[in-house]
């Protein structure tokens, strides 16, 4: 929750249970060719399985191919 100060509130990334990284919070990510997405005001889901057609975004296919993790990676 942001204070009354103007301050942004503090970016939270969960680990969803056999799924991607949720993203909640303004953030600048950057790919490895130096891409830049600004992610602001909602949740993003990042592809943490490697089989995501829209990467670095989770597009599901940690369901369709089975993804599972027993811990953070």
């Amino acid at each position: 929750m942001a204070e009354e100060t103007g301050t942004e509130p503090p970016v939270v990334i969960k680990v969803v249970n056999n799924g991607p990284y949720q993203v909640k919070g303004p953030v600048r990510l950057v790919d490895h060719d130096g891409g830049e997405y600004e992610l602001t005001g909602r949740t993003h889901l990042l592809c943490r399985c490697g089989h995501s057609a829209n990467k670095p975004f989770c597009d599901g296919a940690h369901v369709r191919t089975g993804f599972t993790a027993t811990r953070a990676e």
